[in-house]
């Protein structure tokens, strides 16, 4: 098979997305209301929670209140009539009552304490319990809706990938590794939709508790207020810095993990290879060197995090401190009631709460965000094989092929592959690609299907050009076989009508019998139903070969191209099978790989390649006495087919 050159050209570098994590979260606009009711909810919840506080301070001061005015009274019981009047005045402005109040009028207002205090009691613990009831009420709900949307954003994520992945050029794949694109469908959708699930949510409802917050304490207390406001921007600065410092850490952490998932998603491919080789302890190494370089980048961003939140809460204790020693001299100068006090202690821990909150919420969106744009870099990532606008559905082919001065070159730079390669192949011709490897036979057909495009010249099917036309017309009227034979977990009968998945039990039949693949199905104890493994590995190589083959027949495409199709059979096998294909192929314009020229010698055109280029053309007789290259393939084939018969005897 023609090798795949993977040198870059720098023209041609993948540019990185930005922005990624701001165009995932409009992802939320698919779902309209039900996206905004987790926010509506999050709101219902966040004010029910603001005001238990003042609940709070209503069931101190009340229980305060009432005890305060039973001691007076009692006391007033116990001072002597003369002394009363004297002492008056001291006990109002003890309590903060007006100077112009008489005995009486205090004893009824201390007594209307004493008999409220039990009723302001239960009543504020009452709302208290109804606060907390909608609070716990709408934050469930919130959390299910906001879990239920960010599980729908992950799965349009997800699909959106797969597509992209599914449609993106051969050439892209080349360059990019499988178990890279794995971990960004997988792990870093999984972050963005955590980050869209819970980090959002929090963000927002730290905003609304912080604000509604500072509302609360400025017209509460202003002088305490302004006590602490000092702290907050500084507690916001140091989180500004520490997400940018954070945010290119993540983005490392990530790509480390792709380069594991690379080395365990390889190893696990090619388990058979690296046991056949013992190399089990090298494979190893090779796994613990890209596992420490994640653990290092890890740790790095640990004692980030490990430095930022021991400062923050020192800042917050600052505030609380202030706070202390603020509302401490109020309350000794009467001007600040315990209540009062309590309840402003409480709306400081709503306040830095939800500064406490940004920092957790800093550490999703770094992580979120640099997933959010390698998710993005794939789903922005140029496609160099599309349909063109305009292109047309390409009609019943006939089978007529045209190479006109093709050129490529992979990734468009570099030596050409196949260099001004011109020839045509009529319809119902058979047309074999012989040459060493790294000649280009592989690239010819891999351009036909437009796996790649030529980089100058074109290629025609009954005269339309393969740009003209879209890529799904072209290639549903192309069957393929390629060597490398991939089969997909499943029944037999699923593989062979992977093309035509409606086709009807005769047909596939049919097919299997016509690459010589039904008796060996029928000796399965379950037949056609029997259970394919992973990649095929429960089926031999001659066999995996054959489903293969009856695969690309079902279509019954006009074109066919066998990529060394016989190459894991054995002789008698290989003989069964070329017997069927030349029936097949008549009628069908067949492109040919053969390692085995025994296989193309009846075919209508022999192509001969070298380094690119088409050096000779013809029939086996013609090319037999013309070309030298051709009779020393034949030749040398020759001679070792009758040294191994001579060596069987």
């Amino acid at each position: 098979m023609q090798a795949t050159i993977t040198q870059t050209n720098p023209r041609r570098e993948r540019t990185k997305s930005k922005g990624g994590m701001g165009r995932a979260i409009k992802y939320l606009t698919n779902y309209k209301r039900q996206a905004a009711l987790p926010y509506l909810f999050l709101a219902i919840a966040t004010l029910a929670q603001l005001a238990v506080p003042a609940m709070i301070r209503r069931v101190i001061d009340a229980v305060t209140t009432g005890y305060i005015a039973d001691q007076i009274l009692g006391t007033l019981g116990q001072i002597p009539e003369p002394f009363v009047g004297a002492a008056l005045p001291k006990i109002l402005e003890t309590t903060g009552r007006p100077a112009s109040l008489t005995l009486d009028q205090l004893k009824v207002q201390l007594e209307a304490d004493v008999n409220n205090a039990p009723q302001l009691l239960v009543s504020a613990i009452v709302a208290i319990f109804i606060f907390a009831a909608l609070r716990g009420v709408f934050a469930f709900l919130q959390a299910y809706w906001a879990e239920k949307n960010s599980q729908a954003v992950a799965y349009d994520l997800r699909n959106d990938l797969y597509s992209k992945i599914q449609t993106l050029s051969f050439s892209y794949h080349d360059k990019n590794q499988t178990g890279q694109l794995m971990i960004r469908a997988t792990d870093d959708v999984e972050k963005v939709r955590l980050f869209i699930g819970q980090g959002l949510l929090q963000l927002i409802g730290a905003f609304i508790l912080l604000t509604g917050t500072i509302i609360i304490l400025f017209s509460t207390n202003a002088s305490l207020a302004w006590a602490m406001m000092p702290i907050l921007p500084i507690a916001l600065v140091l989180f500004v810095f520490f997400a940018g410092a954070s945010r290119p850490m993540f983005a490392e952490v990530q790509q480390k993990l792709s380069a594991l998932n690379t080395v365990l998603q390889e190893n696990l491919a090619g388990v058979k290879v690296i046991k056949a080789f013992t190399r089990e302890k090298q494979q190893q190494e090779k796994f613990k060197a890209r596992a420490g370089d994640t653990m290092d980048v890890a740790i790095r961003l640990s004692r980030l995090f490990t430095f930022m939140f021991p400062l923050v809460f020192m800042i917050a204790n600052l505030g609380q401190a202030s706070i202390l020693y603020v509302g401490g001299k109020a309350i000794m100068a009467g001007t600040l009631s315990l209540g009062e006090w309590q309840e402003f202690s409480m709306y400081l821990m709503y306040l830095f709460r939800p500064i406490m909150m940004v920092g957790m919420i800093i550490t999703q969106f770094g992580q979120a965000s640099a997933s959010a744009d390698r998710i993005f870099e794939i789903l922005d990532a140029k496609n160099d094989i599309a349909d063109k606008p305009g292109a047309g559905k390409l009609p019943s082919v006939t089978g007529n092929v045209k190479f006109e001065d093709v050129t490529f070159r992979y990734f468009g730079g570099g030596d050409p592959v196949l260099a001004s390669v011109t020839f045509e192949a009529k319809p119902g011709e058979t047309i074999a690609l012989l040459g060493a490897t790294g000649s280009g036979k592989t690239t010819i057909i891999n351009l036909l299907p437009r796996f790649y495009d030529p980089s100058e010249g074109r290629i025609t099917i009954d005269g339309y050009d393969l740009r003209d036309v879209t890529l799904e017309s072209l290639r549903s009227q192309i069957g393929i076989v390629l060597q490398e034979t991939t089969l997909f977990s499943g029944s037999v009968r699923d593989n062979i009508a992977f093309g035509k998945p409606d086709a009807t039990r005769e047909e596939i039949e049919a097919a299997a019998k016509a690459a010589q693949a039904h008796d060996f199905i029928m000796s399965f104890p379950e037949g056609y139903n029997t259970h394919v493994g992973e990649r095929g590995q429960t089926l031999s190589g001659g066999q995996k070969q054959r489903v293969a083959i009856a695969r690309a027949l079902l279509l019954d495409p006009r074109i066919l191209i066998l990529d060394d199709s016989t190459s894991s059979v054995d002789l008698n096998t290989e003989a069964a099978i070329q017997s069927a294909l030349d029936v097949l192929m008549k009628g069908r314009t067949s492109f040919v790989i053969a390692q085995r020229i025994s296989t193309v010698m009846n075919a209508d055109k022999i192509l001969v390649l070298d380094k690119g280029k088409v050096v000779a053309m013809g029939k086996h007789a013609e090319l037999l006495e013309d070309d030298p290259i051709y009779a020393e393939i034949y030749n040398s084939q020759i001679l070792a087919h009758e040294n191994e018969m001579a060596g069987a005897q």
